[in-house]
């Protein structure tokens, strides 16, 4: 077991934030070094703003995941010595370094700070990606809204899956933790298949040069979790 800390706020809210950034091309080494030794975050997890960050690479990719407690952070004040490195990406009046991603798919998400406490150590946490078929998109996140608010059946805590364009980015923990939700479901229907491989996710996701279908894991440039194990007004 963790050795337990306090957390001295009082109705605390958490946000799941994830985002995605793309390295300046001949400047991925600099990048990498850069979120590997950043220093700007480290305050926020003493001081029990974020709970859990980590950082993820795949080809000139960066993938930042995120629990900030009481407001979403911003990727830019969490890692602010990656900007040098970073590609802008267009579509807004102002130049942006990263992009916020979608929640498409989670079993479970925080109902309290105590709910999303780790009670055990994490022995692994991962990050990975597919890509969607872009005609398949609304189809995989019909299937999935509808098993993620019918709560057909549980599956891994913390795991999430977001997406920006047709990428998926998925965010897991080791040993996998498996409960029944804390939040109320969302729909009172009951159409999720009965067996899931009837949604037949294996059409929905664009295959790899290698012929894999679904995610692939990618590399941790980063990984961090203060391990504060109870609250008090």
């Amino acid at each position: 077991m963790m050795a337990e800390k306090e957390i001295t706020k009082s109705e605390v809210h958490m946000i799941r934030l994830i985002a995605r950034a793309y390295m300046t091309e001949g400047m991925e080494v600099e990048a990498m070094e850069a979120a590997k030794q950043e220093q700007s975050f480290h305050a926020l997890l003493e001081q029990r703003e974020i709970m859990t960050i980590g950082c993820f690479r795949w080809e000139r990719n960066l993938f930042l995941y995120c629990e900030c407690l009481d407001q979403q952070l911003k990727p830019e004040s969490l890692l602010p010595s990656l900007e040098p490195y970073l590609a802008d990406w267009p579509g807004q009046p102002e130049a942006r370094k990263w992009i916020t991603m979608i929640d498409v798919f989670h079993f479970n998400e925080p109902v309290s700070i105590e709910h999303w406490l780790r009670k055990e150590e994490v022995e692994r946490r991962v990050g990975r990606v597919a890509h969607l078929k872009p005609e398949m998109a609304a189809s995989y996140i019909y299937f999935h809204y509808q098993l993620q608010e019918e709560q057909a059946f549980h599956g891994p805590k913390y795991e999430i899956i977001a997406m920006h364009e047709n990428l998926l980015f998925g965010y897991q923990e080791f040993p996998v933790v498996v409960e029944e939700p804390s939040s109320p479901r969302k729909l009172s229907t009951k159409g999720t298949p009965t067996t899931w491989s009837d949604s037949r996710m294996d059409l929905h996701f664009q295959p790899w040069e290698d012929g894999h279908l679904f995610f692939k894991p990618v590399e941790q440039l980063f990984a961090y979790y203060n391990p504060f194990t109870s609250v008090n007004g």
